[in-house]
């Protein structure tokens, strides 16, 4: 294969954050597309065989307008893009840059990074309900939680309400001291945490008192008509098929169901069918219900993350195929 050179103009203001700390980002890049990049002079020399000196381009261009645009270049940004560029596929992280939810009460954009986590989002957008199926990490309840909020701000909705079925992950807690909230706010604390992050303690509080934000377990939610609301059902994995169903049936008018889940972390007792899984098998063809499936490539938590949850898949596919054959 023929090896080619093409130069990068990267702008000194802009540098430190593209190449990274001690250039560690560079480094990366270079391993992983095999190319070698040679800095001088505000200008980057990328040489290599041709597909991997454009692969490399693709990268750092993306990278670079993400930096322009004000943005702190993260080790997930370059994993993201390089992980799409070695797929074939434009990474296209400006487009998704622009793609503002809200702002957090620090004043934080909350925007998709992945292009699974925009399909998500343009899904809600779109559908009445949305499942948001995928692994540990991938945004999927928080991005439900920051258009819930945003929604409300709008005044699209007039009330939010978050729900998660009150499972143990594996454990037995036994019998918890205090009235029936305080029994119950472990298992609703995810919730509660990104709340507070993006809405603020205070306006949650207020919000709470006057009945137009609601955080209860699923049990909760029977025998009720909710109009006019965002619902988020969370850990939908853990419901049995007949909560599901319950819940599902209490939407009413002018409503908007979240159902987040990830089908590899169930909680219920062995043997037992999540309805969540059984919901994805009833529903798939009713056309104002969407499906967002996010993999291991939209996990946006520390790159560590992302690497536990690909041993684990792995974990799975081989102890499947020895199981395969051994019948």
């Amino acid at each position: 294969m023929a090896i080619m050179e093409t130069l990068i103009e990267i702008p000194a203001e802009h540098e430190g954050n593209v190449f990274g700390k001690l250039d560690e980002y560079i480094k990366k890049i270079e391993r992983s597309l095999n190319v070698t990049m040679v800095a001088r002079d505000g200008t980057l020399k990328l040489i290599g065989e041709a597909a991997d000196v454009k692969q490399a381009d693709s990268v750092l261009m993306q990278l670079l307008e993400l930096s322009k645009r004000g943005n702190t270049i993260t080790e997930q940004n370059v994993n993201y893009a390089l992980g799409m560029v070695l797929e074939h596929r434009n990474p296209d992280l400006v487009s998704m840059d622009s793609d503002i939810i809200c702002h957090t009460i620090q004043g934080k954009p909350v925007k998709p990074k992945t292009a699974g986590q925009k399909n998500y989002i343009d899904l809600i957008r779109k559908k009445m309900i949305v499942f948001g199926i995928g692994p540990a990490g991938t945004g999927k309840t928080y991005l439900a939680m920051a258009m819930a909020i945003e929604a409300f701000k709008q005044d699209e909705v007039s009330k939010i309400i978050l729900t998660r079925p009150a499972i143990e992950a594996g454990e037995k807690l036994g019998f918890l001291p205090g009235d029936l909230q305080s029994k119950v706010d472990p298992y609703l604390r995810p919730l509660y945490d990104a709340l507070y992050q993006i809405m603020g303690a205070e306006s949650y509080l207020r919000n709470v008192e006057k009945g137009l934000i609601e955080v209860a377990p699923l049990a909760y939610m029977r025998g009720r008509t909710l109009d006019n609301s965002f619902i988020i059902l969370d850990e939908a994995q853990n419901t049995t098929p007949a909560q599901m169903k319950m819940f599902l049936t209490r939407i009413g008018f002018g409503s908007k169901v979240i159902v987040t889940g990830d089908l590899t972390q169930k909680d219920l007792p062995h043997g037992t069918k999540s309805g969540l899984e059984q919901s994805l098998e009833v529903l798939k063809k009713v056309e104002d219900i969407g499906f967002s499936y996010m993999t291991n490539q939209d996990v946006v938590r520390h790159p560590l993350v992302q690497q536990i949850v690909n041993a684990y898949d792995a974990y799975e596919k081989s102890k499947q195929k020895k199981a395969g054959k051994g019948k």
